[in-house]
């Protein structure tokens, strides 16, 4: 009899953007290893940007339970540009999804709990895989072992006991703090094996006293996404950000620096500029050296990556996180193949992920004269005909490639269950 998993994730399809793909290429290629998988997510997570487009895998299984909670928002976007009584009022709307613990999507739990025990039972489900973001979907696979006895891999893309928002009062600031921590220490205690994508949320884990065996698992790209997508030149410099704006990342050094060019260049921004970028950006009249772009479903974020002459990684020094993360949109911009402008931090995992591949240039985030330089070094090298695509080695490919992650996944999966 195979292995069976239940993979429980909140953004899956309908939802779109980068953090559906990890848990879509797990559904996608797990049964590849033998493993038979089922897949438990909301019918629609209400979230914000949303990607009809993507394929469900037909290899996998997938359950759905209704989502009763508040939509996806960016609380700031709604409060820009309002004041007084508007900005009372709105923020007042904005409060009671806040007090949700640990975290705004915890309602779904109140259906998603009777449907995978119905899936575990029915099913005879082997390994429950809860993956994050939101937190909260660990606090269901901890009940989910203690009713049912299933193993439970938790499987974290994201810091839990780092993670709750500061825009607010500073009371409810602690009790989201510790409603998060308290979610830690039952992964910590309950989970038969932990997944973290970085060694920094590995050493959360470890300090917390992690019973479960600890894996570090990063993310990946699919490079079959890639397969017969063209790079074509095109009559002005290209460089292209993909995806949106959240937390301590910062646009503004290197708009500051792209006004400093006079030259053919057109910077690509697919996705979501926060709207105090936008208005603040409007004052540099960059014309034609900027065009905004809405969200676009993954296979033209995937094309418009491909046939760039430049890719631009922005990742903050502030709060620590840009070191550790390097961002899902680094695997597909080296999949991409095309060279790439990293304002990182210097010793972070993004900058080392970059010369290692000879991939591109890596300057600080916030050093505006050293992206304005790396800039004009792109655009004088695509003028002579000298941005190819980049070669990257055997060890890095490997390294990137989500099906080689995924191999290691079902690896795990198949140890935990024949314990």
């Amino acid at each position: 009899m195979p292995t069976k998993v239940l993979i429980v994730c909140f953004y899956f399809p309908p939802a779109g953007g980068g953090g559906v793909q990890r848990p879509l290429k797990l559904a996608r290629y797990l049964p590849e290893l033998g493993i038979e998988t089922h897949v438990l997510a909301p019918t629609d997570p209400r979230w914000i940007h949303r990607d009809t487009e993507l394929p469900i895998p037909e290899q996998a299984r997938v359950h759905r339970a209704p989502y009763p909670g508040p939509r996806g928002r960016l609380p700031a976007e709604e409060l820009f540009g309002l004041s007084g009584f508007n900005r009372l009022w709105r923020r007042a709307l904005l409060m009671p999804r806040r007090l949700l613990i640990p975290d705004e999507n915890t309602l779904w739990l109140v259906t998603a709990l009777p449907a995978a025990l119905r899936i575990i039972r029915r099913e005879k489900i082997d390994v429950v895989l809860t993956t994050s973001p939101p937190s909260s979907v660990h606090a269901l696979g901890a009940t989910l072992k203690r009713l049912t006895g299933v193993r439970w891999v938790a499987d974290l893309r994201d810091s839990i006991v780092a993670k709750p928002d500061r825009n607010f009062d500073r009371a409810l600031v602690r009790v989201k703090e510790l409603a998060h921590r308290r979610v830690a220490r039952r992964i910590a205690k309950r989970a038969d094996a932990i997944v973290c994508v970085t060694p920094t949320i590995a050493e959360e884990m470890r300090a917390l006293g992690a019973r479960g065996k600890i894996e570090m698992i990063p993310n990946g790209a699919d490079l079959n996404d890639f397969a017969g997508v063209a790079y074509t030149p095109g009559e002005r410099f290209r460089i292209t950000h993909t995806g949106s704006f959240f937390g301590n990342r910062d646009p503004r050094p290197f708009f500051s620096a792209l006004a400093q060019i006079e030259a053919p260049i057109t910077a690509r921004f697919v996705g979501d500029l926060r709207a105090a970028d936008k208005a603040w950006v409007e004052g540099l009249g960059l014309g034609e050296r900027l065009e905004l772009i809405p969200f676009r479903p993954h296979h033209e974020a995937v094309e418009l990556q491909r046939n760039s002459d430049a890719l631009l990684l922005l990742l903050p020094t502030e709060g620590g996180r840009g070191v550790d993360v390097p961002s899902g949109k680094l695997y597909e911009y080296l999949a991409a193949r095309r060279p790439i402008l990293a304002s990182v931090p210097l010793k972070g995992t993004a900058a080392e992920l970059v010369r290692a591949a000879g991939a591109g240039i890596v300057v600080p985030p916030e050093d505006g004269e050293a992206i304005r330089t790396a800039l004009v070094e792109l655009v004088a090298r695509w003028q002579r005909g000298e941005l190819a695509d980049i070669e990257l080695p055997a060890e890095i490919v490997e390294r990137i490639d989500r099906k080689a992650r995924v191999r290691e996944m079902g690896e795990l999966i198949e140890r935990v269950a024949s314990r």
